[in-house]
């Protein structure tokens, strides 16, 4: 039997489908939106993703997201250069910026250490971490990575591998419940977790 929708259609299903938290019935209810509210919605969200895809960049210090590299929060000078926030993703840096509980500069790792998907220290942003390590001023390393296994075994593997240089490696405090991870948590809970963060 012949679909009774087109390919172009299909096509926009199966990219949506692909979306975290959209399988194959939220697809095609999502599809069918933007098609019925063409003008209001498929239009302009094609037009910011078609920008988005030009302009967007990788931050070459610290792996953030943004339209200029180095990124809107390397550049800016009000942030505390003594401290350097480690994050597995982008998103943990934005819940953290969303909290507006900490004043410093980040660094991305792109990913945790994980056997099981197949993901090893040398696929991670640690060689720019390592010399961000041994840049004057740096004095504290936070690492907010999510409370998991392969955020704790990679939490180990960083404060290991950063043992030669003169920074204090702390960690989240236990305010993060395990299990848990940064871009779903309150801003209370990410606030209690960043003042009482604790020595690694």
């Amino acid at each position: 039997m012949a679909s009774p929708i087109g390919p172009e259609i299909e096509r926009l299903i199966q990219l949506l489908a692909r979306l975290p938290g959209l399988g194959p019935r939220s697809a095609r209810r999502a599809a069918l939106t933007l098609i019925k509210k063409k003008e209001q919605l498929l239009v302009p969200l094609a037009e910011a993703a078609r920008i988005t895809a030009e302009r967007v960049l990788v931050c070459t210090s610290c792996g953030n997201i943004d339209t200029a590299d180095p990124c809107t929060i390397c550049c800016d000078m009000r942030r505390d250069p003594t401290l350097l926030v480690v994050v597995e993703d982008v998103a943990d840096l934005w819940a953290l910026e969303r909290a507006g509980v900490i004043n410093a500069r980040y660094h991305v790792l792109g990913g945790v250490i994980s056997a099981l998907d197949g993901i090893r220290p040398e696929d991670l942003n640690l060689d720019r971490l390592v010399a961000r390590a041994a840049e004057p001023g740096l004095t504290e390393i936070v690492l907010a990575l999510n409370a998991t296994v392969d955020g704790q075994t990679t939490a180990h593997y960083i404060t290991d591998l950063l043992s030669a240089y003169p920074v204090k490696i702390t960690r989240l405090a236990h305010g993060v419940p395990v299990g848990g991870e940064l871009d779903y948590l309150d801003e209370g809970t990410l606030a209690a977790a960043i003042r009482q963060r604790t020595t690694f």
